[in-house]
């Protein structure tokens, strides 16, 4: 029964982190208001709460229930798909911190660097091959 438990929240955290990146590239723009940093800033506080819980759930999935770790631990699949994670968190931090430090501006227009969009649209092209190396790691391929 916690298994069935885990495995449904880390979906729902899965759902909504995606959910969170694909309203930041719906968003974005060269340029936005004030309300749009304060609300970015809170969809971004959202999709970094999502990523803990998916981390979390995760790790007690691959170390605590289901099945035994060594499946997931011995198989390359769920390796790059660590690593994948791993990388759009890391590509995830400059948006964080630009939408952090305008979500209280007072200016009618902020700027956007082309770098915050060239790395939201990153974070969602690298977002979907997980779910596809997810499906494969659960079906033991890569095991051998």
């Amino acid at each position: 029964m916690s298994y069935e438990l885990f495995r449904i929240l880390h979906f729902l955290a899965i759902f909504i982190l995606a959910g969170a990146i694909l309203i930041q590239n719906m968003a974005i723009k060269p340029e936005i208001s004030g309300e749009d940093a304060k609300n970015l800033a809170r969809v971004d506080g959202i999709l970094g709460l999502s990523a803990v819980a998916v981390l979390f759930i995760g790790l007690v999935l691959w170390l605590w229930v289901g099945k035994p770790a060594e499946f997931y631990s011995t198989n390359p699949v769920f390796h790059v798909k660590l690593g994948l994670f791993l990388v759009v968190f890391l590509l995830s931090l400059y948006p964080t911190i630009f939408f952090f430090k305008n979500r209280k501006s007072e200016e009618e227009v902020i700027q956007v660097p082309k770098a915050i969009v060239t790395l939201l649209r990153l974070e969602i092209i690298l977002l979907v091959p997980i779910p596809i190396l997810a499906t494969l790691m659960a079906r033991g391929i890569g095991l051998g």
